[in-house]
Parts: structure tokens; C-alpha cells; sequence
């Protein structure tokens, strides 16, 4: 039975995670294989629970990673691609899933590019009138110097790769040969919101709090969720309003925001749009007794569907994937 003929109660599905499927090579480090493993055995779990769908992965498939996905992606009906956004792999692999025939259970590779792009996202939301911090290549040998603390970062980039916070450009160091951006840095607590979205309807879920490293360099180390309600009320709006912005988002979206002191939120921003599965989606999954993947197919295929219960238990997990209950 060819995919196109296969209903969705018989269906094959594809999941791709990069860095499992080694598409960073050999040398990638331990905390990425760690953090791909984590969500990629998620995330096989749950859609594994779901009656008639077959998960098929990559794993003893062969060498020739890129040969492998490609017969992967013919054979299958949809495709979840796991991979992050620096030089082009997910949007390009999304875009080799839909060469292949089939559907992507994610964004669509034009959506993933512009999310990609820091600097384009950042104007392209501005404009909508979506607060996020003004944000601009950096020149490194312009003579006057910035009036504040400024962050600089990868114009293409995942993660807290080469991230920096500086006062002075005499204080940043060697940076990569990349396009780097600079934006103020914005004081606050930095949280994460994600979403799941289909074709007619969006369900939110309660964000989490982000753990990130003290040292200027903004590593990130993982999160509690869910968010307590007064923040919750401020980031769930204002992500939404970012996510809606974008055409071709769908899937596992997150955003990324700092909440400013202000208690009416006149201070809060976006940062960025991950258009992908992000480690959230371990600690979310322990918050309620939906399968948020079964969820996830039902509002993929456009059905109604109701929003989870969510626990008030404090979750916290860590970028490698580790959950705990907090107390």
C-alpha cells in the first residue's frame, strides 16, 4: 500500500533526530547526543502509544545518513524532523522530507527559515507590532560603543552557541566567522512557551521557567514547569501572538521570552521562535495524562480537539533530558 493510500489509523511515520542520526559527524558533544537521544526516545514513546501508527527511525538503516533519510521519507506518510537550525539542517531536511512525498508533521521548510533568521524574525515582528528587542548586525569596529549591556549572538544559530553579553566590544572575544547580531540586553526572568499547532486550531501549553547560565553566556541548563500563573498570563498571549504571526508554523513550536519587572507585562519580550521540537516537551509530557502526541496527529489532521488537564506539580528537567518531580 503506497503512503498516499494509507488512512490514519495505518500510518507510518518517520522521526528524525540529526544528531542521533549522525548528520553533526563524529565529534558532535556529548550534551547534544544526550539532549537528541532524550527527545528522540520521548517522543518514540508516545506516538508509539498511539494504535496504528508505526514509528520508524534510523537506526541500523546504514551509513549514508542522507541516503537513509531520503528512502525513510519516501516510505513513510509523515515526518517529524528533529534537528536545529544553524546551517540550514532543518529546514533543509524538511524541505528533503517533502521532496520524498511525504508530509511533515512540523513546519514547512520557508516557516523554519524565517524563525531561523534572528535578525529577519526580529524586524518581520516588529513590524507587526510585537515587542521584541531591536536587533542589528554587529559591526565590531564601529568607534563609538554601545550604551548598555548588549548581547550578541549568531544570526543563524541554536541553542547558547556563542553567546555573549558585553559592555564593550574590547570585552567580546574571538567570535565565529558568522553573521553575528547585537540587541540591549533585557533584564528579567527568561521562560519559554510552547505550542502545538494545526491547521484550524492552537493549543498552549503552561511554559516553563528557563535555567540559564550566570556567566554572560546564557547556557542553557534546563526548566521548571509549569509557569506560575501571574507569569503565565503574561507569556502565553504574547507568544501566541508571535506563533500566529508567522505563516507555515505547525507542529512543536516554542518561543522564548523574558518577562520584565513590570506586573502588567509592558516590559516583556520575544526573543525567538524555535520552530521545532525543544527539551521542554520532556517535562511537559509528565504534566498531564494526554498523550500530547496523539494530540499532536488529531490537530495535525484538523480535528477539534480539547485542551489537556495540566498538573500543578513542579516539574523540572534538564537539557539532557533528566525529569524530577520538584519539591
Amino acid at each position: 500500500v503506497s503512503p498516499s493510500q494509507r488512512t490514519i489509523q495505518e500510518m507510518r511515520l518517520f522521526i528524525y533526530e540529526l544528531v542521533s542520526a549522525g548528520g553533526l559527524g563524529a565529534d558532535t558533544p556529548v550534551s547534544l547526543r544526550r539532549e537528541g537521544r532524550a527527545m528522540l526516545s520521548a517522543l518514540s514513546e508516545d506516538f508509539g502509544l498511539i494504535p496504528g501508527v508505526e514509528t520508524i527511525l534510523t537506526e541500523g538503516r546504514g551509513s549514508d545518513e542522507t541516503s537513509v533519510f531520503r528512502e525513510l521519507a519516501a516510505s513513510a506518510d509523515l515526518a517529524l524532523i528533529i534537528a536545529p537550525e544553524f546551517d540550514d539542517h532543518l529546514a533543509l531536511r524538511s524541505q528533503m522530507a517533502v521532496d520524498a512525498g511525504c508530509r511533515l508533521l512540523g513546519s514547512g521548510p520557508d516557516a523554519v527559515r524565517l524563525a531561523s533568521d534572528k535578525l529577519q524574525l526580529a524586524g518581520f515582528l516588529r513590524q507587526r507590532g510585537i515587542p521584541t528587542p531591536p536587533t542589528q548586525l554587529l559591526d565590531v569596529s564601529k568607534p563609538t560603543e554601545p550604551e548598555g549591556p548588549r548581547v550578541c549572538k549568531p544570526r543563524f544559530g541554536a541553542g547558547s552557541s556563542f553567546v555573549f553579553l558585553f559592555r564593550s566590544r574590547n570585552d567580546l572575544p574571538e567570535l565565529p566567522k558568522v553573521e553575528m547580531i547585537e540587541q540591549p540586553y533585557v533584564p528579567g526572568q527568561p521562560v519559554s512557551v510552547a505550542f502545538l499547532i494545526g491547521p484550524k486550531q492552537i493549543v498552549p501549553t503552561p511554559g516553563a521557567t528557563q535555567h540559564l547560565s550566570d556567566d554572560g553566556r546564557f547556557h542553557y541548563r534546563g526548566g521548571r514547569t509549569p509557569l506560575p500563573p501571574p507569569l503565565r498570563d503574561r507569556a502565553v498571549p504574547l507568544a501566541r501572538r508571535a506563533v500566529e504571526a508567522v505563516p507555515g508554523l505547525q507542529g512543536y513550536v516554542s518561543v522564548d521570552l523574558v518577562l520584565g519587572k513590570a506586573p502588567d507585562g509592558s516590559g516583556d519580550v520575544v526573543i525567538e521562535i524555535n520552530p521545532r521540537l525543544t527539551t521542554s516537551y520532556i517535562g511537559l509530557r509528565q504534566l498531564t495524562c494526554t498523550n500530547l502526541a496523539e494530540l499532536w496527529l488529531r490537530l495535525w489532521k484538523g480535528e477539534a480537539v480539547d485542551f489537556p488537564d495540566w498538573s500543578d506539580d513542579m516539574i523540572e528537567f534538564t537539557a539532557d533530558g533528566r525529569v524530577w518531580l520538584a519539591v
